[in-house]
């Protein structure tokens, strides 16, 4: 297990938990951060031990975006796309596509690209006193890190836009009703609540989570017919495994199933 300067990774029954740690700044992204969390969240991802992930922030904030301190390390050549797309990118779309669900753990402000980390989870549990927050418009910038993708499939594109332009701080309560988040706790219940969650999820059959939140990641995009064609792409790779002869054997005897996921 490595060890990060801006991210901690802890793992326990078959959950990690992996948090931004600069609380000092609210977790704000700067270069040290973008790189460890990359890091940590292939570490993660490629540990077999490691079924379900949890995203939250140390201290009172999920993540208060870019650390707008932060200065180019040559701000005559500096350009922002080489940023999102070779930085920020690779991260999402890790977690985006990882083989096992990420559950977002949302305390304080996930304000502008920290909302769009929270949205790119799987699932998302906020504390009662959290928000997103597209802070964009206040600074004179667009949202970035996939918002507008998020937002508009969750919201609609008008609904979308008025958060974007009007920089409303979306409360917890509301982000439930419009389907921006799973579940609203009290703060001060969050981490354990989020971890039982995730022990929940980590005792279910690997291949069915993996391979369900693969096909729903098609049929964002897919069609009706090419979505039945990969579902039953994916069915078959389920129906022939080993977990899925564990499983029926586990129903039959009357015990629970010892998933291997394979």
């Amino acid at each position: 297990m490595s060890e990060y300067e801006t991210v901690l990774v802890e793992r326990s029954d078959g959950v990690a938990v992996v948090s931004l740690n600069r609380p000092g700044q609210l977790n704000a992204f700067n270069a040290q951060l973008r790189r460890d969390l990359r890091l940590a969240v292939r570490e993660v991802n490629d540990d077999p031990a490691v079924r379900v992930v949890i995203l939250t922030g140390a201290g009172r904030a999920f993540c208060a975006g870019a650390d707008l301190a932060e200065s180019a390390d040559n701000p005559a050549t500096f350009r922002v796309e080489d940023q999102l797309n070779g930085e920020y990118k690779p991260v999402l779309l890790e977690i985006h596509s990882a083989p096992k669900p990420w559950i977002a753990a949302v305390n304080g402000a996930a304000a502008g690209i920290g909302s769009a980390f929270a949205m790119n989870c799987d699932l998302s549990v906020m504390a009662d006193d959290a928000y997103l927050y597209q802070a964009f418009a206040a600074i004179g910038l667009v949202p970035d890190g996939g918002a507008t993708w998020h937002l508009a499939r969750t919201l609609g594109r008008q609904r979308a836009y008025e958060v974007i332009v009007s920089g409303e701080k979306i409360r917890a309560a509301k982000c439930q009703d419009w389907g921006l988040c799973n579940k609203v706790v009290p703060a001060d219940e969050l981490l354990p609540r989020a971890l039982a969650w995730a022990r929940e999820l980590a005792a279910r059959s690997p291949l069915a989570l993996r391979y369900a939140k693969q096909a729903l990641n098609g049929a964002m995009e897919n069609s009706v017919a090419e979505t039945i064609s990969n579902e039953a792409r994916l069915q078959h790779l389920c129906l022939t495994s080993d977990d899925a002869a564990e499983g029926v054997a586990a129903f039959i005897e009357k015990r629970a199933p010892r998933w291997q996921g394979r």
